[in-house]
């Protein structure tokens, strides 16, 4: 992982939060961080990371088809590549889009929203880290959604402190320590890539040596942002500015394996992720991992877990149960 936080504190993160908000149940919206969003602290970034800080109640966050995840008080939630998505006290309803709840800010201080149907109440800050240099190979290995409780580790208690003196200014209408707020957010994506990347196996961290590398780091954010794509060796060396063989000894000295072998573990990956946290059909998965045909799939699949994707879903969802004693 040592490569990992080379990268890591290389990369110096800005951003702010630019949203306070106040939702009542029954309550659901549709958000994502807009470059307007961000403009009053920063010109408009090229890639932005999203989070909420959940400072009262709970929430539901759903990204597209995935399961909803469950948030508490106390906790963030990063979407290291923005994704749109869906929050909420349930899913069930339309939601109504964040940009036509939004009251503009007054004083430099964040948009404010109240909204909901008079019941709980749930409370958080919404942020946006970015940062100008490219860390694509990176981002592209996160899941869309992280979650982490800001109370854990040795610096959990003053980082909690932090937010939750930043909400009760933010509820009194002052904000005296907005770069503050900005670095804690930083400070906390760190502490999550570093848990995310330390709970992989051995096999799932190979990518990480090639971070060192611009080259090789180039092909990997490609590979990570295309993995359906029909990529060959050649096309990769093309796009990095490299010959075939110099690319291809560069890549297997660096990552332990060759490009298209990599390839095929991230494809086996992200369709595992995909059949255990979505109802997506197999056949659909097979498509986006960049299968031609479900019968190649599954016997790819099969090699890399031991047992076709329907029966790991299965398996997955509802483990066998231990013996009981005698």
């Amino acid at each position: 992982m040592d490569a990992a936080l080379e990268v890591l504190r290389t990369i110096r993160f800005t951003g702010g939060i630019f949203l306070d908000a106040e939702f009542s149940a029954p309550w659901c919206v549709a958000a994502q961080v807009t470059p307007e969003d961000c403009r009053p602290f920063t010109p408009v970034p090229r890639g932005i990371l999203a989070y909420h800080y959940v400072s009262a109640g709970r929430l539901l966050l759903q990204v597209g088809q995935g399961e909803p995840v469950a948030v508490a008080a106390g906790h963030i939630v990063l979407l290291p590549r923005n994704d749109p998505h869906v929050l909420g006290s349930e899913l069930g309803c339309p939601p109504v889009s964040v940009e036509h709840l939004m009251q503009p800010m007054i004083e430099g201080g964040p948009a404010r929203i109240v909204y909901g149907g008079g019941g709980d109440t749930t409370r958080l800050l919404c942020g946006f880290l970015h940062s100008e240099m490219p860390c694509d190979a990176l981002i592209g290995i996160l899941p869309g959604v992280m979650t982490l409780d800001v109370a854990e580790g040795a610096a959990g208690s003053w980082i909690e402190s932090s937010f939750r003196f930043a909400a009760s200014e933010l509820a009194a209408g002052t904000v005296r320590s907005p770069e503050l707020l900005a670095r804690l957010a930083e400070l906390l994506f760190i502490e999550a890539v570093q848990r995310y990347l330390a709970g992989l196996p051995p096999e799932q961290r190979a990518w990480l040596g090639g971070l060192r590398d611009a080259f090789v780091s180039r092909a990997l954010a490609q590979l990570h942002d295309q993995p359906q794509r029909h990529w060959t060796t050649e096309a990769l060396a093309r796009r990095v500015g490299l010959s075939r063989s110099a690319f291809a000894e560069r890549f297997t000295e660096l990552v332990g394996v060759p490009p298209m072998r990599y390839l095929g573990r991230l494809r086996m990956q992200i369709a595992a992720r995909r059949l255990r946290d979505s109802p997506t059909p197999i056949s659909r998965i097979a498509l986006e991992a960049g299968y031609e045909s479900e019968a190649s799939f599954n016997k790819a699949f099969k090699r890399e877990f031991g047992a076709p994707p329907a029966t790991w879903r299965r398996e997955q969802r509802n483990p066998p149960q231990p013996a009981a004693a005698d």
